[in-house]
């Protein structure tokens, strides 16, 4: 299975890095052992001083598609999540300033929490969903599917002109604004909606 990354899916993301608004998705990937699962702690890594976290809605692809059409991209995925693409910031600022690719800011061991996944059936409007994310009992993202610059379909079409999605593959579909530092000690506990999704301890 593949995990796929979405940037920049939110206009105020994108305003808050001082990034353009992209005309096309900007797609990354992340390794299956990015995978951080059922509540396990994240460990904050030795090489940055600058992790981030930016919570946001995860698609399970459900059939294999290549060149899928926009009336049918809502059938390739069965349920979502809530997961988190934690960022080294401070490899992500040296790598852009090179023109070099984000991999090592966005791809390292344990930088994709991702929650139990929910079927859609069970999900009254995916495209009006709110999620949120707590740090320490604080609120500090919340976000609306409906905000995205690039719909569920949108992303599934885009990306499958370029890479065959296959069942289990995950996209993480982007980040509203709000994002921030973590340190150890921090609680990050993600809800859609009123649901407790995951519980993420940084040590």
């Amino acid at each position: 299975m593949k995990v796929i990354a979405i940037g920049r899916n939110y206009v105020d993301h994108a305003k808050e890095l001082n990034n353009p608004i992209p005309q096309q998705p900007v797609v990354f990937m992340k390794p299956d052992t990015a995978l951080l699962k059922d509540n396990k702690d994240f460990y904050y890594p030795e090489f940055s001083n600058d992790i981030h976290y930016e919570a946001e809605i995860v698609l399970r692809i459900c059939k294999e598609g290549k060149h899928v059409s926009q009336k049918f991209a809502n059938t390739y995925f069965d349920a979502i999540g809530l997961g988190i693409d934690f960022t080294a910031r401070d490899i992500q600022q040296k790598h852009k300033e090179k023109g070099l690719p984000w991999e090592l800011a966005k791809s390292f061991d344990g930088s994709a929490v991702i929650s139990p996944l929910i079927p859609k059936e069970e999900i009254d409007d995916l495209k009006n969903l709110d999620f949120s994310l707590l740090k320490n009992k604080e609120t500090v993202q919340q976000g609306n599917t409906k905000d995205m610059i690039f719909s569920y379909d949108d992303l599934i079409v885009y990306i499958s002109k370029f890479i065959t999605l296959r069942k289990g593959d995950l996209i993480y579909t982007g980040t509203p604004a709000g994002v921030g530092p973590v340190v150890i000690g921090d609680t990050l506990v993600g809800f859609i909606g009123e649901k407790q999704m995951f519980c993420c301890t940084i040590k």
